[in-house]
């Protein structure tokens, strides 16, 4: 798959004079069109809803933006039940999907009407204790335990993962919850992060389904929704072949009459709550080269930094780059492209070959678009960039501001930190 930006380097010469690197960039037109694709891989399940997953990029307006094609919000935190509460979102269009959660947060779901996904059985008492009852619709995260295979391989380890409960568990909350007056019930189950295979989605719908199945005629539990979760992932590396959703969503749609239709269950509803795919190919970090170094290794800096995404200096994960306007240059140099950070991590590719860099130069970051802006911190007292919408008549709309020095300071009480400075 050839790896190409949705932008030129002329577009980012007009963007940069009023908005200066680094920043994230956001195209509207991708996004629109697979949220397109999502919603007619899906369409022959009628209660079919994706629930975005506002962790890989909690912003309102690229939020707003699903919403105008049905789609809802996993939340996982107090602050992002807010930012959804602040868009009016309310009731359905919320499933809130968390682990070690404070008793505020389960409060603040159930005043918004949000649906609770649990992810252990003692938090059946927990909630209970909470809200002095159980809301009427619930659903619990499952976990088989072992390892998650396909035909490629192992996916993950779901027996080494934090999240959800076991097949005795699951069936014993079940039955708690039916006892205590939980009328509609949901599965939820995230065995494989980033797959990037049509198989995935299929072979975890069979067994969630068979799961369903069997809960509903041993409990009595009316399964209502059964969500895949994420874990369609996108193809970061050029040499990998993308997911096609279209084939994905007929994989489930043949294993749900096979395995639900005959059981009587033909009006369960089928969630998803995708955040990568939804939103990780249509966004970019755009930095610029500053700096070159010529030591043991040729080096690039670049005025963006882990803090912009660190997903290559968390766990060396491969993010393609474009050297925009040298797009058919060939590729004849090796370099390491830095940040500034003082940790020798901080590098958004190692031994990586590009066309030649020249100071001056924008470096178009791809797939940035999830788990990107939002895994950001400020470490070495960086401040967080931009985020900017690339509209589709080729404007760009600020979706977010970057962070000033003030808002890096704003937490200290008692300090002028001001005093002697112009900034």
């Amino acid at each position: 798959m050839e790896k190409k930006a949705f932008v030129t380097k002329e577009q980012i010469e007009q963007i940069t004079k009023e908005y200066p690197t680094p920043f994230h960039l956001y195209e509207e037109k991708g996004i629109r069109e697979n949220a397109k694709r999502v919603q007619e891989a899906f369409a022959w399940n009628p209660g079919f809803r994706e629930y975005f997953a506002v962790k890989a990029t909690p912003n309102p307006f690229l939020i707003n933006l699903l919403r105008e094609y049905g789609c809802g919000a996993d939340c996982s935190s107090l602050t992002e039940l807010m930012l959804c509460d602040a868009i009016g979102m309310r009731g359905t269009d919320i499933m809130f999907s968390s682990n070690d959660t404070p008793a505020e947060e389960y409060a603040l779901v159930d005043r918004l009407g949000g649906i609770i996904n649990l992810d252990d059985i003692t938090h059946i008492e927990f909630v209970e204790k909470i809200l002095g009852r159980l809301p009427k619709t619930m659903s619990c995260r499952y976990n088989p335990g072992g390892v998650f295979t396909l035909s490629n391989g192992i996916m993950d380890n779901p027996g080494d993962a934090k999240y959800g409960m076991t097949t005795e568990q699951i069936f014993q909350a079940f039955s708690i919850m039916k006892e205590k007056g939980v009328e509609r019930f949901g599965i939820h189950a995230f065995l494989a992060s980033n797959t990037v295979t049509n198989e995935y989605y299929p072979r975890l719908a069979r067994q969630l389904f068979e799961l369903a199945v069997r809960l509903q005629e041993k409990t009595g539990a009316k399964i209502a929704f059964i969500n895949l979760s994420g874990g369609v992932g996108i193809p970061y590396r050029p040499d990998q072949e993308p997911n096609d959703i279209l084939a994905i969503g007929e994989g489930v749609r043949r294993v749900y009459e096979e395995v639900l239709t005959p059981a009587g269950m033909g009006d369960v509803a089928i969630y998803t709550e995708m955040g990568r795919f939804m939103m990780g190919p249509y966004g970019a970090l755009i930095t610029k080269a500053i700096h070159e170094k010529h030591t043991y290794k040729e080096y690039i800096g670049v005025d963006a930094c882990a803090v912009n995404l660190m997903r290559p200096a968390m766990y060396g994960a491969y993010h393609h780059i474009t050297v925009l306007g040298k797009e058919n240059a060939p590729c004849d140099h090796v370099y390491d492209i830095t940040g500034s950070l003082c940790e020798n991590n901080d590098k958004f590719a190692i031994d990586r070959r590009l066309p030649q860099i020249d100071r001056g130069d924008y470096l178009f970051i791809h797939d940035a678009g999830a788990h990107g802006y939002s895994m950001g911190y400020n470490y070495n007292g960086k401040l967080r960039s931009a985020e900017l919408l690339l509209k589709e008549d080729g404007s760009v709309q600020l979706i977010r501001r970057a962070e000033k020095p003030k808002d890096y300071f704003a937490t200290f009480d008692g300090f002028d930190f001001y005093r002697n400075l112009k900034l």
